[in-house]
């Protein structure tokens, strides 16, 4: 089989490549292991604007909102399926400063403001403070989006289900070799497992824990997402995705008892309706240390490249940097310079497959 790409993974950023490059009218091969437990498939799925305590403006959002509503929406047409829900964050103070730093915000900061009806919330939450409002944000529902688009590649017989070995690639001059495909290039979109990848191994990835549950909470209206410490997001019918933990020191993947423990107490102190824990999960994030994507081709070897390194904004990077990647192999054009790796070229220089 001869094919212009093999892609690595299947997450967010494998999903819109192979989309962009199938577009653009190149022939593709994707090699993907399901994991349920993956950090693309346990996600929130929430596009924020404004995060963290400081309430700071996420890195290019003016640009990376758009471009992720409409990439969204336009594979939830191709689908047939909805996957974008546009919401608002409600955001419960916890402190008094982080009270004094929402007020600051609302003056200065367009994503930020104070809803119109308060007093409604105090039916269902215990908070000291009226919370504030961030929007719009968006929720993408990337269990659909992923089994979705797997689906339509099975259609086409465009994806293996495969864990690949790099001893099993070979990196020629005329190709690309993955035992009976041939591939002008490969392109490695396999998040956390790229943090042990020789081929970028001195890329500085952080990858950090993340613990989630799941809970019904059928009274708990659902328009909207809450935070407050942890964070609340409507999930599918009464089913809430409750989360998480970042852990940069663990020593193994799976949940614990610790994280369970602590989510309950908090819900049960923080709201006023019954629920029940349903799911518990972890997963670990492919994140990095300068919290900008990894995006381009090896500097050793230019047959060999990567899209990964989104962290925890991989629903509003991953399209982006999908489509600037797309551009970049079928048409030259530049990549952004602070995701592209060439900033990396030193240190990577005697990383190849050479």
């Amino acid at each position: 089989m001869q094919v212009d790409y093999l892609i690595i993974g299947q997450g967010i950023c494998g999903t819109f490549l192979s989309r962009y490059l199938l577009d653009a009218g190149c022939s593709i091969r994707v090699i993907d292991c399901p994991n349920h437990n993956s950090a693309s498939q346990i996600a929130s799925g929430i596009i924020n604007p404004i995060t963290g305590r400081r309430l700071v403006r996420t890195w290019e959002i003016e640009k990376f909102l758009p471009f992720a509503r409409k990439a969204y929406a336009e594979i939830a047409d191709l689908l047939k399926q909805p996957l974008i829900r546009e919401m608002s964050v409600l955001e419960f103070p916890t402190t008094v400063q982080m009270k004094e730093a929402f007020e600051k915000r609302t003056l200065t900061e367009e994503f930020v403001k104070y809803p119109s009806q308060n007093n409604i919330w105090k039916a269902y939450f215990n908070s000291i403070f009226e919370p504030g409002e961030i929007t719009p944000a968006l929720l993408i529902s990337l269990t659909h989006l992923l089994s979705g688009w797997r689906k339509e590649l099975e259609k086409s017989n465009l994806i293996e289900s495969a864990f690949i070995l790099l001893d099993d690639i070979r990196a020629e001059p005329t190709g690309v070799y993955y035992r009976d495909i041939k591939a002008e290039k490969i392109i490695f979109c396999d998040g956390v497992n790229g943090v042990n990848n020789a081929l970028f191994r001195n890329l500085p990835f952080a990858p950090n824990k993340g613990e989630v549950i799941w809970a019904s909470i059928p009274d708990l209206p659902d328009q909207y997402i809450y935070k407050a410490g942890i964070t609340l997001v409507p999930w599918e019918k009464d089913i809430w995705w409750i989360g998480s933990s970042y852990e940069w020191d663990f020593t193994d993947t799976s949940p614990t008892e610790k994280f369970r423990t602590r989510a309950t107490t908090y819900l049960r102190q923080w709201i006023q309706v019954p629920f029940e824990i349903m799911d518990h999960r972890a997963s670990i994030r492919p994140a990095n240390l300068e919290r900008r994507p990894f995006v381009g081709l090896h500097p050793s070897n230019d047959r060999i490249g990567i899209l990964n390194g989104m962290g925890t904004k991989g629903c509003s990077l991953a399209p982006f940097f999908a489509k600037e990647m797309a551009d970049h192999l079928t048409k030259g054009t530049p990549l952004h310079p602070l995701a592209d790796i060439q900033r990396f070229k030193k240190i990577l220089s005697k990383n190849s497959l050479d």
